[in-house]
């Protein structure tokens, strides 16, 4: 009963101030007619830079009832960079609306060179009928048979003619893809020594720090889960290329491809020892300096030390 005679009370306090439900309404029908009424030289107001803001807003509407644009009706350049920012899969989607526009070579040229950077196939004349479409297909399903068989996915590029039967070339093609499944690689990395010989060559380790230098080797080259003759042979090129990067610092420092190889393995084992959850007792700084000096003595404390806070700081080198 309390409750009922409270409600009625506060109905009648609404209906006095005009907020119920038919008076609020019939308020802002009031207000949307005066608006209406408004003369349009008080209603249109224009900003400082002579733009229609009323006009503004008209044709927002209006775009907004008619749909999604045509790129059709759009100049062919602000068409093509709309399209570009599709992959494959939306392209061919976007192809059964805009055939002509989807369909473009420029488009497909630039999915192919920005999945796969390099291929023998993009320095030679193109023949008779030849499509990027065609090629991204191809690439693709190469790709996918060099993640299932490495060896066969190479010989499928090779007899499409998208690569040439060279170290060389397979190598630019495995630095520029990032596409390709790392555990495949490895192994066949491990199988073609004279690729990876090439592979590395293609790194630059100018005026890199040594560690940054080793993460940036194995973002490219995966590093074997085991130690291994592998392993050693991986580090064993690194050391060698970085010195070859890095001459005027290899004489600053006195360091040889030996020490540098040194300081890998004790980057790696740093690294094991710092990360890993099942070691307890980490190494210290200290630690580090001193082991790391018995194996090669020319170093100077303070680069061992900085190496240290780089694993510190920055994590594992072969993650």
């Amino acid at each position: 009963m309390g409750q009922g005679l409270w409600r009625v009370a506060r109905n009648q306090q609404l209906q006095h101030q005009g907020f119920t439900g038919q008076g609020y309404l019939s308020r802002e029908h009031g207000r949307r007619i005066a608006a209406n009424n408004v003369p349009n030289a008080n209603h249109r107001k224009h900003a400082q830079g002579g733009i229609d803001i009323y006009h503004l807003l008209k044709t927002r509407k209006s775009k907004e009832q008619e749909g999604f644009i045509n790129l059709e009706m759009l100049p062919p350049e602000l068409s093509f960079t709309i399209l570009s920012y599709l992959n494959a899969t939306d392209l061919c989607l976007a192809s059964c609306v805009w055939q002509d526009l989807a369909n473009d070579e420029l488009l497909w040229q630039g999915l192919c060179k920005s999945t796969w950077g390099h291929c023998s196939i993009y320095n030679k004349n193109p023949s008779l009928g030849f499509s990027f479409r065609k090629l991204y297909m191809q690439l693709d399903e190469g790709s996918l048979t060099f993640n299932a068989n490495p060896e066969e996915g190479v010989n499928y590029f090779m007899s499409k003619g998208i690569l040439d039967d060279s170290p060389k070339e397979i190598a630019k093609f495995i630095f520029c893809t990032r596409t390709l499944n790392w555990k495949k690689l490895r192994i066949y990395l491990d199988e073609r020594r004279d690729v990876l010989d090439d592979l590395v060559t293609l790194h630059n380790f100018r005026n890199q720090f040594l560690p940054n230098a080793l993460r940036e080797f194995f973002k490219h080259i995966h590093a074997p889960e085991e130690r291994g003759e592998y392993l050693e042979t991986l580090i064993t090129k690194f050391s060698h290329r970085f010195c070859t990067c890095n001459p005027d610092l290899m004489r600053e420092l006195g360091l040889s491809p030996d020490a540098v190889y040194v300081l890998c393995y004790s980057l790696i084992l740093l690294s094991i020892d710092l990360t890993s959850p099942h070691v307890k007792n980490k190494m210290s700084k200290r630690e580090f300096i001193r082991n790391t000096r018995r194996a090669a003595q020319n170093i100077s404390e303070d680069f061992v030390g900085h190496l240290y806070d780089n694993i510190y700081l920055i994590g594992h080198v072969a993650a």
